[in-house]
């Protein structure tokens, strides 16, 4: 009986044993194909698929090396891999969660997904190598970094924490979730809650943190000046000028000599001002208006001559083109120009003879022009107006200069209706200013309105950059090219624009991007709604979906505008492309042959990046200051919008604040959303409850973190 048992069960033994070594065979290969290029020991493949059993276990070796002789598996040392050659691509880490990160790969449409541990180390804005798995997450294939190529930065800003006999610093960024383990000879005096600038020494591995260096101590967490500093250190931005620097801009003589003078056509005798916000103290544009024999009127947009001041191969030339732009954060301005340059012999200051060089332009009453002149001038600004100021000459038509000003009002008015009309776009973004106290704390957030005197000064500034643009264009139609600094804006990227127009569906309005006719959609939608909830989130994602604009020698045209030709030519203190254009603006008119298009390419380039960086910084500081604001307002309940759906939260905008904050998706706790990434929502599991871009929410202030300048926020039920 016994044999005949043992008989009978042995086939079926045998062949749950094959069956159990096919089901171990497929996990083993599974496991190396989702994780091509990463490396497995026997003891790391029983580990990771959680095998127990001991007959499991003892088959894994085997196993391992039958694969390998298959040529599925390649063995070095002790160390198993698959067999399969990764897909090789290089691409920039966006490590958007503390769970995993996009891989950012040019010309490719889709971004990588990795997980956190498949970083192998690397963080946001390291360039990487990576391998795409045998698998996809969600709509994006998922990936593994195989080499880490070149670091983003070394340097990083942070808050210390310390035990008994370490300490860390805790970055500010929010897009690095490791800290940096610092030890206590290297804190050079730091305490703790001190806001520091660190240098990363050694970048450790998977499991082991980075270690850093304190190389300069900013001042308390939370402190506003030590805040800004913090800001400033993480974008690289300047403390200040270096003594040389500020030293040769010292020697340049104040006075103007009558030799110059006679090189330059004079406009002292002409009416004369300049139009600024308030605060201003760098003047670098005025107009002029003189009614001509004819009735027409000659404008001129005279603007700083700063390469006359500022010349080649010097001291004060490379440092204007390191530093390629002012940079302006909510309390304070980084020139890029000493300050003797850029608020005493640069600013166009009333009562003062100053150096110019200037379009002029005589229009007809419909804006009509008649004839252009380009070239180095010598004005007397006869009045400094705040936009206030001239508002009100606009408005009440009474007061010095009233009748210039309108007169000016009208053309620009007009100058703009005939821009519309050609295609441009009026994007009206909504800013905010902060009132400080004198430590620096917010007492308020206003909103900037824009009103005519502004338009009118935009409006005379956008001509002279076209026309000046469309000049050196015409030169080129001669024959040979003349290489030229353009500000250049692309057509917008079709899906982007199509995911726009859905959105805006959901606030009720139809936005018809199949017809040739763009522009005017556009600027009806903008039309439409101005003033109401849902213009901020709009007009943001309108310009998201459109391309950047930037520097470049290619003379392509600006899509937002409408031109076919444009430049930046009218504010020469504070952007060096403006510079490189007067450069090459006189060259081209004292008959110069074309130059090398590559050097100022490369330029170009440069002077994209700092602009980049500039709008980085400005916004970083003022999203500390809505954070330290809306950190005084919690419990109480806000109207918002939302402006972002994610698979780790929902971004909310508080309507009366324009402030953003962020539901957590781990703080929804009356269901399990799951995010569908192609319709911009989140969907409860069991309630089938949608929460999707545009929805009008009701949202609280729940946490603040100046460090990381988040707002986190939950949902309140009406």
């Amino acid at each position: 009986m016994s044999k005949k048992r043992k008989k009978h069960h042995s086939p079926k033994r045998t062949k749950k044993g094959g069956q159990h070594h096919n089901d171990l065979r497929r996990k083993v290969l599974s496991l190396f194909d989702e994780n091509i290029g990463r490396t497995f020991t026997v003891r790391q493949v029983i580990k990771t698929l959680g095998i127990r059993d001991k007959i499991s276990k003892n088959m894994v070796p085997d196993l391992l090396f039958t694969l390998e002789q298959q040529n599925l598996l390649t063995k070095r040392r002790n160390n198993f891999s698959s067999a399969k050659d990764p897909e090789a691509l290089k691409g920039t880490v966006d490590h958007v969660n503390a769970k995993f990160a996009y891989i950012v790969i040019p010309d490719r449409e889709e971004d990588v997904w990795v997980k956190t541990s498949d970083l192998k180390g690397a963080v946001d804005g390291d360039t990487v190598n990576i391998a795409i798995k045998g698998k996809r997450h969600g709509a994006r294939p998922e990936g593994v970094v195989t080499e880490i190529v070149e670091r983003n930065r070394a340097e990083f800003v942070g808050r210390v924490e310390l035990s008994q006999s370490f300490g860390f610093v805790v970055p500010d960024n929010r897009k690095i979730y490791t800290d940096f383990y610092v030890y206590p000879e290297k804190l050079k005096g730091a305490k703790a809650n001190d806001k520091v600038m660190v240098r990363i020494k050694d970048w450790g591995n998977e499991r082991k943190s980075p270690t850093a260096e304190v190389t300069a101590i900013l001042g308390k967490a939370g402190e506003h000046e030590a805040e800004i500093h913090s800001i400033m250190a993480e974008f690289g931005l300047p403390f200040s000028f270096m003594k040389e620097v500020e030293e040769a801009a010292a020697t340049i003589p104040e006075k103007i000599t009558k030799k110059e003078i006679g090189y330059r056509k004079d406009f002292r005798k002409v009416t004369t001002f300049t139009i600024d916000p308030e605060d201003a103290k760098d003047f670098d544009d005025a107009l002029s208006l003189k009614k001509l024999d004819n009735g027409n009127l000659e404008v001129g947009i005279h603007i700083a001559d700063v390469t006359h001041y500022v010349k080649p191969k010097t001291i004060l030339e490379e440092e204007a083109f390191d530093r390629a732009t002012s940079v302006y954060l909510v309390d304070r301005t980084i020139p890029m120009l000493p300050e003797k340059l850029s608020n005493n012999l640069c600013s166009l200051r009333p009562n003062e003879d100053k150096l110019t060089f200037s379009a002029v332009f005589e229009l007809t009453s419909k804006a009509e022009i008649k004839a252009q002149w380009f070239g180095r001038t010598v004005i007397h600004s006869d009045r400094r107006f705040t936009y206030e100021e001239a508002q009100e000459r606009i408005e009440s038509g009474e007061g010095d200069f009233a009748s210039e000003i309108n007169q000016l009002n009208v053309l620009a008015k007009r100058l703009k209706d005939q821009r519309f009309k050609n295609g441009s776009i009026a994007f009206e973004t909504v800013e905010v200013k902060f009132k400080l106290d004198e430590q620096g704390k917010p007492l308020g957030i206003v909103q900037k309105v824009r009103k005519d005197a502004h338009k009118m000064i935009e409006e005379f500034m956008l001509l002279t950059n076209k026309k000046v643009a469309e000049f050196i264009n015409d030169k080129s139609k001669s024959g040979q090219e003349h290489t030229f600094v353009y500000r250049t804006h692309d057509n917008p990227d079709p899906e982007k624009l199509d995911n726009f127009a859905k959105f805006a569906t959901r606030f009720g309005h139809k936005v018809n991007i199949a017809g040739g006719a763009l522009s005017s959609e556009l600027n009806t939608l903008m039309n439409k709604i101005e003033g109401k909830p849902e213009q901020n989130v709009l007009e943001s994602l309108a310009i998201r979906s459109m391309a950047k604009a930037k520097y470049t020698t290619d003379p392509k045209g600006h899509f937002g505008l409408a031109f076919d030709h444009y430049t930046h030519f009218t504010s020469p203190i504070r952007r060096y492309p403006d510079m490189m254009v007067h450069r090459l603006l006189q060259h081209y008119l004292d008959s110069g042959k074309p130059v090398d298009k590559d050097d100022f390419e490369q330029k170009c380039a440069h002077s994209s990046e700092r602009e980049k960086r500039a709008s980085d910084a400005e916004r970083a500081s003022i999203k500390y200051k809505q954070v330290e604001f809306m950190s005084d307002t919690r419990g109480k309940v806000f109207d918002g919008i939302v402006a972002g759906v994610t698979e780790w939260g929902i971004f909310v905008e508080i309507i009366e604040t324009k402030c953003e904050g962020m539901v957590r998706m781990s703080d929804l706790t009356d269901d399990f959303y799951e995010f569908d990434e192609k319709n911009y929502r989140v969907v409860g599991r069991r309630n089938k409850k949608i929460i999707t871009l545009g929805d009008k929410v009701k949202v609280t202030v729940v946490n603040t973190d100046i460090d990381r300048r988040t707002i986190d926020l939950e949902f309140v039920e009406e």
